[in-house]
């Protein structure tokens, strides 16, 4: 397996791939893999001829005093994984070499950026919709594949390939849980023992709600007070959002009365979590 790291050089595989009539998935991550990305490479490798992982932390989607410095990284231990996942390739620019010094362009979206986590991280959302553009151009693959556990980033990656006339397929995958629930994500590596068990009240929370709608409640607001009470029983947990909305647009709703998602925020110390789930009525 390769380890590449200039655009160039990419391009120049990826054409030889091309040549040979190899089909190309893509998987974006911000590297620091964990078991639930490689189950999006795992989904890759079944479903194309070759599969490039992009490891990158990009900047551009961090805001003023969020982790970008600290964000974990760990390179050797990814391409290990990714090997071991059987990917083909892991791409992993500097951030000079995909954004060159006078950098002015970026691509943004409305509605579907405004809410959920868009709210609290006003420019994070033209961060990932510029960055995952600018991979979706430079690999051009067949396929390429998110976690359903960034829910609302997956809604806008959708979005944003279908009004941008993108000619690639998007490919949701389940979100990968610890065996206690707690959903992966790279972030968990900040908690403490204490606050690794106090994480644990997105999941029981959600799981209440979800409940409570497959039981029959229809009333979104007691639906989302039920959870939002269950979380305060958790003294290191602070509610960024609790929110219900509309699975397509991602508008919040009053009644459940068709596909819905719902997503949640909360700090457990100073680490922001997210988790979700959807209900079809």
């Amino acid at each position: 397996m390769q380890i590449v790291q200039s655009i160039e050089e990419l391009r120049a595989i990826l054409r030889e791939w091309r040549k040979a009539g190899l089909s190309v998935g893509l998987v974006p991550t911000m590297g620091y893999l964990h078991e639930g990305h490689k189950s999006l490479i795992v989904r890759a490798v079944s479903e194309n001829d070759r599969v490039v992982v992009s490891d990158f932390v990009n900047p551009t989607q961090f805001g003023v005093n969020e982790d970008l410095a600290s964000y974990p990284r760990d390179l050797r231990r990814d391409a290990a994984l990714c090997e071991e996942a059987g990917a083909s390739l892991v791409f992993h620019p500097e951030a000079e070499e995909m954004y060159v010094k006078d950098n002015c362009t970026f691509v943004d979206m409305d509605s579907l950026t405004k809410g959920l986590c868009g709210k609290t991280r006003p420019t994070h959302f033209r961060g990932v919709c510029t960055v995952v553009t600018k991979l979706f151009h430079i690999v051009s693959p067949d396929r390429a594949y998110f976690g359903e556990k960034d829910a609302q980033q997956l809604a806008v990656i959708r979005r944003m390939t279908r009004d941008l006339n993108f000619d690639i397929t998007i490919v949701g995958c389940p979100i990968v849980r610890e065996q206690d629930g707690l959903a992966l994500s790279s972030r968990n590596t900040y908690l403490s023992s204490e606050e690794r068990k106090a994480a644990l009240i997105l999941h029981k929370s959600l799981l209440l709600g979800e409940e409570m709608m497959k039981a029959g409640e229809r009333d979104a607001a007691t639906v989302k007070e039920a959870i939002v009470r269950n979380m305060k029983t958790e003294p290191l947990a602070r509610i960024d959002y609790v929110e219900i909305v509309d699975a397509g647009t991602l508008e919040n709703v009053t009644r459940i009365e068709s596909p819905v998602l719902t997503a949640t925020a909360v700090y457990i110390g100073s680490t922001r979590l997210i988790d979700n789930f959807s209900f079809c009525p």
